[in-house]
């Protein structure tokens, strides 16, 4: 699952990234609300931790700019402004939640939950094509033959297969999907975790295949 981390505090942006990614998340951090505008509209994301008090655009302000462009991306207002008044203005222009510093990591972790939930629930929690199903809760994928359970990012590469069975991914989307819009990672590290489910595929007896097309991406095929 992929978040989108808005805080202009360095340190505590660099503690949540860690936090979020050693619980299995994606994260890109930005940390003004210009930078955050031009995520957003190029980007993808499953939810979205929100500071208010954000230089160059201010958070409420970015919030209104997603909502009135059709962004429904789940979003939890994460600030030091916590009087009830701030909370109703977040609310109002269409956050999901609202959450005051300081905070407890466990209750960030579970608000993150709660409003990327609608999400999830929005799409069936578990993806079939042939005789293959991709548990999207527990990270397990199976078949008839058994089951076995996937990394962060072998289950994020086999949900966007699976939710597009037949269809041509881009190279280039599994690293901004996956890796981030800044990530460092080259490449072929995607080619190094398509090989690893094509073990898994193959331990699992699937009738389905990870094909490749030449210097252009990847598709899921029945065999």
């Amino acid at each position: 699952m992929r978040l989108l981390l808005i805080e202009d505090e360095i340190e505590l942006s660099n503690a949540l990234t860690a936090i979020l990614k050693h619980n299995n998340y994606s994260v890109d951090a930005v940390y003004d609300g210009e930078e955050a505008l031009d995520y957003l509209t190029a980007e993808n994301y499953d939810g979205v931790i929100l500071d208010l008090m954000l230089p160059k655009v201010d958070g409420i302000t970015v919030l209104k700019k997603i909502r009135a462009a059709g962004n429904q991306v789940p979003v939890l207002i994460l600030t030091a402004k916590a009087e009830l008044d701030d909370k109703v203005a977040g609310l109002d222009c269409g956050a999901d939640d609202y959450l005051g510093k300081p905070f407890a990591t466990k209750e960030l972790l579970a608000r993150i939950r709660s409003i990327t939930r609608r999400q999830t629930q929005a799409k069936s929690s578990v993806l079939t094509f042939g005789n293959i199903s991709l548990d999207c809760t527990t990270f397990d994928i199976s078949s008839p033959e058994g089951s076995i359970h996937l990394s962060s990012k072998e289950f994020q590469i086999m949900e966007l297969l699976l939710a597009n069975p037949g269809q041509l991914i881009a190279t280039e989307r599994f690293m901004e999907k996956i890796w981030g819009y800044d990530s460092e990672a080259e490449l072929n590290v995607v080619w190094v975790y398509l090989s690893g489910l094509r073990k898994k595929l193959a331990k699992l007896h699937a009738d389905i295949r990870i094909k490749a097309a030449r210097n252009q991406g990847y598709s899921l095929e029945l065999i």
